[in-house]
């Protein structure tokens, strides 16, 4: 055999090596990351995964995706409303508001269906929405969306059967930031006005990937749209922009879940919001994923959302 054909074939063997490495590289990688050592929980107390199991699945009727927001609203807004089925036709039972990510300027609802029709499942009147976005719409713009959702709730309460006081957020991202700054901000002080009160107060909230305090970010883009400024020149719309500046002695329980290699949003974000609502004795759990980044925290979300909606079930049916 020459030496052009050895060195050729030996290149050959050498680049099969290293594909076969690759590929089984990320089948082990693959294989960690779906396996149960993959994400842990860090709360203190008992989990609610460890005593409130899930409700058997029901099945649910999903209705034609209907305009939540008033004719005269600056854009109209679509929401998609998943109905559990209820043998008792008396009977009312919880509603979850569901708000998808991208960055407050981009993505669907479609993001967050799978969701949706597992909180339907477990019972919950889901309602799924769009929001308007940045840099068209900024600050509050998105929050208002959110309280006229709520409103839209509250009035198809008793066609839907939703008990308004168990009333929960779900969000991921951009979305999470929403609920939980609806949360917080939206019942009370100057957020609530014109369109909060009340009818945006929530029983509870699951947020993953939360980006809590937007001071903590440079001045990078997705964040400057959205609020309309750098830090230095809106810093007060920042802080009123943050939902872990809101947190107070009467906000609701929180379900976090967060990714430990986020980039995007760094796990601070998560781990020090969770220390300020257990610093407020404010019921929570702080969920965080073993390799994950801020995109895989959501594919690859598995447990991390059945422990949130464990969370949810035992604030919204502890009477049942």
């Amino acid at each position: 055999m020459s030496r052009t054909k050895l060195s050729r074939e030996r290149q050959q063997h050498g680049a099969l090596t290293t594909t076969l490495r690759r590929i089984t590289g990320l089948g082990a990688l693959t294989l960690l990351l779906s396996g149960c050592g993959a994400t842990h929980s860090v709360s203190q107390g008992d989990p609610a995964m460890e005593n409130t199991t899930l409700r058997e699945p029901q099945s649910f009727t999903r209705l034609t995706p209907r305009t939540y927001t008033p004719e005269e609203w600056p854009q109209a807004l679509k929401a998609d409303v998943y109905l559990p089925a209820n043998d008792i036709s008396d009977t009312l039972r919880p509603a979850a508001l569901v708000v998808h990510g991208g960055g407050w300027r981009n993505r669907t609802p479609e993001d967050m269906q799978s969701i949706a029709e597992q909180l339907a499942g477990q019972g919950y009147v889901a309602v799924n929405i769009e929001h308007r976005f940045a840099p068209e719409y900024r600050f509050p713009n998105q929050l208002h969306d959110l309280q006229q959702a709520m409103a839209w709730i509250h009035t198809n309460a008793d066609e839907w059967q939703v008990d308004t006081s168990r009333i929960v957020g779900v969000g991921f991202s951009s979305g999470a930031h929403l609920v939980s700054l609806l949360a917080l901000a939206g019942v009370e002080g100057p957020l609530s006005a014109p369109y909060g009160g009340e009818q945006s107060r929530l029983a509870a909230v699951l947020a993953g990937g939360l980006p809590s305090d937007l001071l903590k970010f440079d001045d990078g883009r997705l964040v400057v749209d959205f609020i309309g400024g750098t830090r230095a020149e809106q810093n007060e719309a920042y802080q009123l922009a943050s939902p872990a500046r809101h947190i107070a002695p009467q906000a609701p329980p929180f379900f976090l879940f967060h990714g430990k290699w986020d980039r995007l949003v760094p796990v601070d974000h998560a781990t020090d919001f969770y220390q300020a609502l257990q610093d407020n004795n404010i019921e929570s759990e702080l969920y965080l994923q073993n390799f994950r980044g801020h995109f895989a925290s959501f594919l690859l979300r598995g447990s991390a959302i059945d422990a949130g909606i464990a969370f949810l079930n035992r604030q919204v049916f502890s009477e049942d």
